[in-house]
């Protein structure tokens, strides 16, 4: 029996993200995971307190942390290159779903249907997830900006835009309350400033 999931979402630590674009700021398909989730966590519990809905906000924030997971096995494959066309995002998604079946086969029988679960959102946790992808990925371009590399600049407007246009309250009113710290150095987020 072949229990190897456990140490596959390990080796999330090796995979690179940005990989066609110089990055000043190493970035990691684990620590990206993780930031996804955080921010899927903190959408979940916006659109909770604030614009009345029920989202489960624990299973989104763990729905998020699984949600590059396939990317264990293809890498990061670039944005431009994933959605060239309908059939190449076509393409993709049997790559990932065949990577997500790969994945569980590693599991153990008794915990195959648990992790099934974590790998389908509904609509809602689909756009939670999402928006929390491209928030994470926006906050990155800012860091590569701040630094001095432009060459995030047009991926952070393209973000953006993507962002905005999603039309999601919870994304809305992240960017409009949490954004502006990420840019500031730790003092200032520490005094308040």
């Amino acid at each position: 029996m072949n229990n190897g999931f456990y140490a596959m979402l390990f080796r999330m630590k090796h995979i690179n993200r940005w990989g066609i674009m110089h990055s000043l700021i190493p970035d990691k398909l684990s620590t990206h995971s993780l930031e996804v989730a955080f921010i899927a966590h903190a959408l979940a519990l916006i659109g909770n307190e604030k614009f009345g809905k029920a989202y489960d906000a624990d299973r989104i924030a763990v729905k998020a942390m699984y949600h590059d997971v396939p990317e264990i096995f293809t890498g990061d494959i670039p944005t431009p290159v994933k959605y060239y066309s309908d059939d190449t995002k076509s393409a993709y998604d049997k790559v990932e779903e065949a990577s997500v079946e790969k994945l569980i086969s590693m599991l153990p029988e008794e915990l195959k249907k648990q992790y099934s679960g974590v790998f389908v959102h509904t609509p809602e946790e689909h756009v939670l997830i999402k928006a929390a992808d491209r928030i994470s990925a926006y906050i990155k371009c800012l860091e590569e900006i701040r630094y001095g590399s432009n060459e995030f600049q047009d991926a952070s407007v393209r973000l953006l835009s993507a962002i905005k246009d999603m039309e999601c309250s919870e994304a809305d009113l992240f960017m409009r309350e949490f954004l502006d710290a990420f840019d500031k150095p730790i003092d200032s987020i520490l005094s308040g400033n």
